[in-house]
């Protein structure tokens, strides 16, 4: 699947796209998970703070 998501990234505008992942802690087990998405540039910083 990895591979579709990169060769898809580079057709011409894949360099406005970011991978970001944040690392989130459970409220209930105190364990933590990682949340990826691939986002536009121009919403990177609301990304990470929209929780």
């Amino acid at each position: 699947m990895a591979k579709k998501v990169v060769a898809t990234l580079q057709t011409g505008s894949g360099k406005n796209y970011t991978k970001v992942i944040k690392m989130v802690k459970s409220a209930k087990t105190g364990a933590f998970t990682f949340k990826e998405e691939i986002v536009h540039n121009d919403n990177v910083q609301d990304w990470f703070t929209k929780g």
